[in-house]
Parts: structure tokens; C-alpha cells; sequence
């Protein structure tokens, strides 16, 4: 746990939330500035700041409680879809340094969009340069 850290206070109970889940290793509630109704946070219970730094059994139990969350929230508002994604670093928009997938509901014209809208404008790639990276992507796993 880190002291400081506004979603291990609400894993402790020092801040109260709207808990939807909750088990050993992961925690969720519903956001309190949210981007629709249902908006939902699924956090790991220690205090790991990216994706990147959570052990593999704590990454095996956030993916699981997301996968039998996601038609739950979607059920609970009557939304047909939903996006789920993650903020994995500062560069990234990441505003609590704290590992927490958002699920967010999606309605027929809510004004949303998909999720390769929040990457900005996109690189020109030739099949070279996705073929480099993707090699150096394949060799440091």
C-alpha cells in the first residue's frame, strides 16, 4: 500500500467508493467523475503503478475479474458495448500512478469513440518499419 495513493486509500477503506467487486487480489468500483453511467475501475488491491510491474498471478486475476465484469456493467445500465482500456504510464494520460482498468459503458450516439481515437494523428508505417518493430517487440519478451 502507498500512503499517498488516492485508490490504496480506497482499497483500505479510508475513502469510501461505490464497490462493485472485490476478492483477494483486485478490487472494483464504479469512478466518481464518470464517462458514463457505469463507468467502472478494476484496480489490483497492492499498489503497482504500471501494467508493466504486476506479477503474473495478480495480472492472470485483474484480466479474470475483467472478463466477468465487463457483462456485468454492461447488463446493469442496458449497454449494448463497452469499451476497456488502460492509461499505462504518464506519457499515456495516467493521472493516478496505480493500475486501474476503466470499463466504460458505450450507448448508440453517446458522442463517444473508439479507441484508436486516443492515440492522436497516425504514423505513416511502411511494412519495413512494422516489420523492425515488430521483431524488436518479438525479441525482448
Amino acid at each position: 500500500m502507498s500512503e499517498d495513493c488516492i485508490f490504496c486509500q480506497i482499497v483500505a477503506g479510508e475513502i469510501p467508493s461505490h464497490t462493485v467487486y472485490e476478492d483477494e487480489d483486485v478490487f472494483a468500483f464504479l469512478d466518481v467523475n464518470p464517462l458514463a453511467p457505469g463507468h467502472t475501475l478494476v484496480i489490483p488491491k497492492g499498489h503497482h503503478e504500471r501494467l508493466n510491474d504486476l506479477p503474473d498471478d495478480v495480472a492472470d486475476s485483474l484480466y479474470e475479474t475483467l472478463h466477468d465484469l465487463i457483462p456485468a456493467v454492461e447488463d446493469a445500465v442496458d449497454a449494448p458495448a463497452s469499451n476497456v482500456g488502460f492509461n499505462n504510464g504518464d506519457a499515456s494520460g495516467q493521472e493516478v500512478p496505480h493500475v486501474h482498468g476503466h470499463v466504460i459503458p458505450r450507448f448508440e450516439g453517446d458522442g463517444g469513440n473508439p479507441i484508436h481515437a486516443v492515440g492522436g494523428s497516425a504514423p505513416d508505417l511502411d511494412d519495413d518499419e512494422l516489420a523492425a518493430i515488430a521483431e524488436d517487440i518479438e525479441a525482448d519478451q
